[in-house]
């Protein structure tokens, strides 16, 4: 073979195919020497893959515990990659179901060390409801952080770390996905209190925190994160007052959206936010209500610039 890591490949190929091969079968195989094939075994198990071998003339390989493996090598940011796009993908109509029959076929053929990190990532997520696109740039999160992340909620281990410029102490408890944003939910080691914590604001530091002793939430995680966020993570607030009972407004919202405050029968305070202006001018008309902004001002001059706009497509 041409290079090490196509020969590797191919080793694996073999192993998967029979049950056991002699050293002396393997390198006549491969066109090498029986000493480079011991090496190549070295550098698999150095990978993570179970190859055991029994002592006697050649010697001889099998694949150990974990079934049989097919050739996949993918490096710990590869592989965590993948998880990810599969973990979001299950959240996706029509995909959900063959998006995670794949991401547990990632699991069985990934190295034992691999498969253990991309576990704890599948097991410590969640998706929040889909809601409408935002015209703000995606965040950048390193996947080395999920990991750490995943792998700390998975072993009960306390975090340290600089929140928007405060250092914090979390007792780490799930990841949510959602609204193309990371979020972490934990409690407050010192306070006790819940909170989303978004994740491309979070620094770890070393050395991490205490481990603990989980207790169960008093609610679900994943509505926890919507709930907050629609209440005081976004990046534009607004209160909208809605001419529309809060009934009305509420079998026409998707929970994510915000919070309804009923102010009598006829009408109701809608609680809301996005990423930016534009994003909530968009939500707020797609209500198909009458509505007055209460603030921020700075919307009303945006729908203004909208209302104009609309008008003059009319000809």
């Amino acid at each position: 073979m041409s290079t090490t890591a196509g020969r590797l490949l191919a080793l694996l190929g073999l192993l998967q195919a029979r049950a056991e091969w002699s050293g002396p079968e393997l390198a006549a195989r491969l066109d090498v020497t029986d000493r480079t094939i011991r090496n190549d075994v070295t550098r698999l198990r150095d990978l993570g893959y179970p190859v055991d071998s029994a002592r006697g003339p050649g010697g001889r390989y099998r694949l150990g515990s974990g079934g049989k493996l097919p050739p996949l090598l993918l490096d710990d940011e590869e592989a965590v990659a993948v998880a990810i796009g599969l973990r979001a993908a299950t959240a996706v109509a029509g995909i959900e179901e063959s998006s995670a029959r794949a991401l547990g076929k990632l699991e069985h053929v990934l190295p034992d060390r691999l498969r253990r990190q991309v576990s704890a990532l599948r097991s410590a997520t969640s998706a929040g409801p889909a809601n409408t696109d935002s015209n703000v740039e995606d965040p950048a999160v390193d996947p080395g952080l999920l990991t750490a992340l995943a792998t700390a909620i998975r072993d009960h281990q306390g975090l340290r770390c600089r929140y928007q410029e405060e250092m914090r102490e979390v007792e780490p408890y799930r990841l949510v996905a959602w609204q193309r944003r990371w979020y972490l939910v934990g409690r407050d080691a010192s306070l006790g209190g819940w909170a989303p914590f978004r994740v491309d604001w979070l620094e770890l530091r070393t050395p991490g925190g205490r481990r603990f002793t989980p207790e169960e939430p008093p609610f679900d995680l994943t509505e926890f994160v919507v709930r907050e966020v629609a209440r005081t993570g976004w990046a534009v607030h607004a209160r909208i007052r809605v001419h529309a009972p809060a009934g009305v407004v509420l079998e026409r919202i998707n929970p994510a959206v915000g919070t309804v405050e009923p102010v009598d029968e006829h009408t109701c305070v809608l609680v809301t936010g996005g990423d930016s202006l534009e994003v909530v001018a968009v939500w707020i008309g797609m209500l198909g209500l009458d509505f007055t902004v209460q603030d921020p001002p700075g919307l009303v001059d945006h729908l203004r610039v909208l209302a104009r706009r609309y008008a003059a497509a009319g000809g």
